[in-house]
């Protein structure tokens, strides 16, 4: 009996790779979203190097905007953006979902947040 069997039937086969090809599909679809994130981060920190000394709301929403534009950034757009005085800092928050679709009515729903201090303390 042990001389018969020589490996994993197509019925296997496709049982081992369907769950591998969804995850695959999956981070397929994902990767946008998680490629605009980090535009989003880089737009966030870049102002930081810009907007050192003077720093107001609007000098704060203009750099960042500017990196949105050069990056081809659409959402989330510096007016959903929240921008406090903390002590002597500004800080510069965004939290914002995205949807990725799957197949059918299944999605993957993912919620980005990042916090930066634009003044005394740096990233945070």
């Amino acid at each position: 009996m042990r001389d018969r069997q020589k490996g994993v039937t197509a019925i296997g086969w496709l049982f081992l790779l369907t769950p591998l090809a969804i995850v695959i599909y999956a981070g397929i679809r994902v990767a946008p979203l998680y490629l605009n994130y980090m535009k989003v981060v880089k737009a966030m920190e870049g102002a930081v190097t810009e907007v050192k000394g003077g720093a107001s709301p609007q000098s704060i929403r203009t750099a960042i905007d500017k990196h949105f534009e050069i990056d081809m950034v659409e959402y989330p757009t510096t007016k959903d953006m929240q921008i406090t005085k903390e002590g002597a800092a500004w800080v510069v928050e965004t939290k914002y979902d995205d949807d990725a679709p799957l197949f059918g009515n299944v999605s993957l729903h993912i919620t980005f947040d990042k916090r930066v201090k634009i003044g005394a303390g740096g990233f945070d």
